[in-house]
């Protein structure tokens, strides 16, 4: 009769125990955002500011900021599946101009957090792009209007006052889309009127096409643009011109 006993107290026992939060629960991911996003954050995602900041120069050198974290309540689960999963955050060093980096979190702890976050306010989802839907020429025109003054027309980053505009080349579907609609450090932020979902997918598809273009008709150079190329083909014209000039004046002088 003891062993019945036994095993009753035992289940009484496991179920006094409060139970363990899920993995992606909001509360196990309020116990990694105390750890990991808090000091720079707030409290509850009420965030921390400062008056004073200093940008990033145009060098990949960069300058810490004075400036702290921005608040999250209401920014929802797409800012913070972005800033997560690209390992742009948590930030190694305050301040800092954010940057695709190793991630130091993983994909449970990564899940648990973004519903922390959203559970801090009514706020965007997590996109679903469908780039296969998207028109090419169309994503290219949109492009080289938009976003090619500071990526590049191939979507190999560049630089500008007071950042550095990352390559494309290893984001996502689902992180272009996320960072077209938040506008992450100084990138301006598209709404859907600015643009549609339609055109975000043509945009999409087009970034996925750079990575493997079809260059026809000669040599790409590596796809650093009309101006570069351009001055490259003149400068090996001219190198050919003058090492004929060079060839037929020690022929006449001879």
């Amino acid at each position: 009769m003891r062993l019945p006993v036994l095993t009753l107290i035992a289940a009484l026992a496991l179920l006094a125990l409060p139970a363990a939060a899920p993995a992606s629960s909001p509360r196990r991911g309020e116990q990694l955002y105390g750890r990991f996003c808090a000091s720079c954050h707030g409290p509850g995602g009420a965030g921390q500011t400062s008056s004073s900041q200093i940008g990033a120069g145009p060098a990949r050198d960069q300058v810490v900021q004075g400036g702290l974290g921005p608040p999250l309540r209401g920014v929802g689960a797409r800012a913070a599946d972005f800033y997560l999963r690209t390992g742009y955050m948590p930030l190694r060093r305050s301040g800092l101009q954010p940057r695709r980096a190793r991630l130091l979190l993983g994909p449970r702890q990564i899940d648990a957090l973004v519903a922390y976050v959203a559970s801090l306010g009514p706020g965007p989802g997590v996109p679903a792009p469908r780039p296969e839907r998207g028109d090419l020429s169309e994503g290219q025109r949109l492009f080289a209007d938009r976003c090619a003054g500071c990526h590049q027309i191939v979507g190999a980053g560049g630089y500008v006052t007071g950042a550095v505009p990352p390559p494309l080349h290893t984001a996502s579907a689902v992180q272009i889309a996320e960072a077209v609609r938040i506008g992450p450090y100084v990138m301006p932020s598209f709404s859907e009127r600015a643009i549609s979902n339609r055109q975000l997918d043509s945009i999409i598809r087009y970034v996925e096409w750079t990575r493997n273009p079809d260059d026809r008709g000669g040599w790409s150079l590596g796809d650093i643009g009309p101006v570069p190329e351009g001055l490259v083909t003149w400068f090996l014209g001219a190198s050919v011109l003058v090492a004929l000039c060079m060839l037929l004046g020690k022929r006449l002088r001879g």
